[in-house]
């Protein structure tokens, strides 16, 4: 990490704020019913202090693990920053896990302690946290857990503010980031100071930030692209954060940021355009967009209703994003851009960059990464200052997932355009074989199946079927159409039309047997997506195989699942 400047890792940039702009309002924390609560660089700086003197009491060994259970609210950041201030590594944990994998992730990373933040669903997470590890509560922790658990008010209320500058060297190790999983159990990925220091460097020279943004806070910031992007531009930066209240007050949330910079995952993406397109039918919101005048009053108004009105940047990330879907926001005159990533390498891997004509590829690699196609699989790899220490006690996984030249393996299959633009075409793991013996790649597929308005989430399956065909969870306004007889006529036809258009740009041995229509949504909570909306590939085809060689054997083009 010799390219790392000492004063871009993250307690330095804590204490040139505290010195620097010790008044300025920081972070607004929803209290509820309305109340916000505001911090100061100053105040956060000394509840940090206070709360690194309390952990350090302890007397654990340096470099111990501390993890954090919380949505996210200032005390998630003010945890992070204590523990790094004491000497301890942080362990966040998602705010929506089952209790097994509270259990396993605390037990396998050896957390000392727990932070128990806001959480919607502690009751159920609430077995998974053994009875003897010490658990700190936050002023907006389940009752329970502040009836148990001493609070962090009270703590600091009582400890003096641990003095001087701690730090923190560029190669220690700062953080476990437990993977969401899509397959198997998560591991933890390990990352030093350094490398947060160096991608937040590299991505600020393709997207800029300063003191002067504003970003809301909603996506877990145990995910790393929000941990990157917010906590750790927050502090290299200066970003004024503000926290959303809940899912209810979302709209709100976003409309009392005003979020000059707004990150998001294609699903809330594609659920903004339904919000739109549930006002302003599809045909005549491009009517009026085409109107000359009348149109740019159309896209301010869309875009203040949306919340989105001051925002200079706007990302999507997590998932690919349907180019039409892309296409439709550049027409209101919000250029997306695109980013790859992945928890190996602090997301930093490719964006794309506005006005370039970069959509339906992920962009260039950033500054300071390499990237290349293997020969053989297909496979994307890339390199960097940015990649991962290791997996947390798992070294043959940690040997397997960098080449023998040091090249991270990506699992992902993609090509590099003439532009050096790379363009993802699937997961290597995700390709199966029909019983005709061909190979299918569904994510292409899939997006295809995206673009029509009443498809929230679908998977490709079919492993030694004739054909293939298309698990589709229907969105909420299909969902309630179809209640109807003529609502759910109409959505068949259009989605059988939908699956012709579709098959007619797919090989042979590709064409979909059906669309099977889900009505119960995959939630985290069912298991059947992860906290960042990806969706279990394996425990979706879990739930359904059953089912496949009735469905292909129905002759039927649309089929209703439980009919």
């Amino acid at each position: 990490m010799s390219s790392v400047v000492p004063d871009t890792l993250a307690l330095q940039r804590l204490y040139h704020w505290e010195q620097t702009a010790p008044s300025r309002v920081i972070l607004i924390q929803p209290m509820g019913q309305g109340v916000m609560k505001e911090f100061t660089w100053a105040e956060v700086a000394d509840q940090v202090r206070r709360m690194a003197a309390h952990l350090q009491s302890q007397g654990w060994e340096p470099g111990s693990h501390v993890a954090i259970l919380s949505k996210n609210c200032a005390w998630w950041l003010m945890s992070d920053l204590a523990i790094w201030m004491a000497g301890y590594v942080s362990v966040p944990l998602y705010p929506t896990l089952a209790h097994e994998t509270v259990h396993h992730i605390l037990t396998h990373s050896e957390a000392k302690a727990c932070f128990i933040g806001k959480l919607d669903g502690w009751e159920g997470m609430k077995p998974g946290v053994a009875l003897d590890i010490p658990c700190i509560s936050y002023a907006l922790s389940p009752p329970d857990a502040c009836k148990n658990y001493e609070g962090w008010d009270a703590i600091c209320a009582r400890t003096q503010p641990l003095q001087g500058s701690p730090v923190r060297g560029a190669c220690e190790l700062a953080t476990l980031i437990y993977t969401s999983g899509t397959t198997g159990r998560p591991k933890g990925v390990m990352h030093s100071f350094g490398s947060f220091a160096w991608a937040m460097g590299s991505g600020m020279k393709r997207v800029s930030m300063s003191d002067k943004d504003r970003m809301l806070s909603y996506l877990p910031l145990a995910h790393v692209v929000e941990r990157m992007l917010v906590e750790h531009g927050w502090l290299r930066a200066g970003i004024q954060l503000f926290f959303a209240d809940s899912l209810d007050t979302f709209t709100a949330d976003l409309q009392r940021a005003q979020p000059t910079i707004f990150v998001s995952v294609p699903r809330l993406w594609v659920k903004f355009q339904q919000g739109v397109h549930h006002k302003l039918p599809p045909a005549k919101l491009s009517r009026l967009l085409s109107i000359p005048l009348i149109g740019g009053l159309v896209r301010r108004k869309v875009q203040k209703a949306l919340g989105l009105n001051l925002c200079r940047v706007a990302a999507v990330g997590a998932a690919p994003m349907p180019l039409a879907l892309l296409q439709w926001y550049s027409k209101l005159g919000l250029d997306i851009i695109e980013g790859y990533g992945m928890t190996e390498n602090l997301a930093i891997s490719h964006m794309t960059v506005p006005g370039t004509n970069q959509q339906g590829s992920v962009g260039a690699p950033y500054d300071g990464v390499e990237h290349r196609i293997d020969t053989v699989t297909g496979e994307i790899q890339m390199r960097s200052q940015a990649l991962l220490l290791g997996y947390y006690k798992e070294p043959k996984d940690s040997r397997d997932t960098l080449t023998a030249d040091g090249w991270l393996h990506t699992g992902d299959k993609g090509h590099i355009d003439a532009r050096g633009c790379m363009h993802i075409t699937g997961r290597l793991k995700d390709l199966f074989k029909t019983g005709k013996g061909k190979y299918v790649s569904p994510a292409p597929i899939e997006e295809k199946l995206g673009t029509h308005e009443a498809v929230e989430a679908c998977i490709v399956t079919g492993a030694n079927l004739g054909q293939p065909l298309a698990i589709v969870m229907l969105n909420a306004n299909a969902v309630a159409s179809a209640g109807e007889p003529q609502g759910k006529a109409a959505l068949e036809a259009s989605l059988t039309a939908h699956l012709e258009s579709v098959n007619a740009a797919l090989d042979p041995h590709e064409q979909l047997r059906c669309l099977v229509l889900v009505t119960i949504p995959w939630t985290v909570d069912n298991d059947l997506i992860t906290p960042t909306f990806k969706v279990k590939r394996n425990r979706i085809e879990d739930t359904y195989c059953a089912n496949y060689e009735n469905w292909e054997a129905s002759g039927k083009k649309v089929v209703w699942y439980g009919e």
